[in-house]
């Protein structure tokens, strides 16, 4: 049991950081942002890039909030996952 919810909190966290990494390359592209599954993927993710954003500008037009979104989620991934690893194991 321990072992399959630490599973889960693992794919979560994978999703999670693919779900970014599709809204970056959505920024390239036009789409409607009315789609629901673009809608799904802004909504999922501004909560996790709105912080970074106000932390760190753009700069010469690039935002580098993205990437560091996708590193403080790694990290946090790793610290619950070690952590659920230590209690459920």
């Amino acid at each position: 049991m321990g072992l399959q919810i630490i599973q889960l909190v693992n794919i979560a966290f994978d999703v999670l950081v693919w779900l970014i990494i599709g809204r970056c390359i959505l920024s390239f592209i036009r789409h409607d942002p009315y789609n629901p599954v673009i809608k799904f993927i802004y909504d999922v993710t501004e909560p996790v890039m709105a912080p970074f954003r106000r932390l760190i500008p753009a700069a010469g037009g690039i935002d580098f909030s993205p990437i560091i979104a996708v590193l403080a989620v790694t990290l946090v991934q790793r610290l619950v996952v070690d952590l659920l690893s230590a209690l459920l194991l």
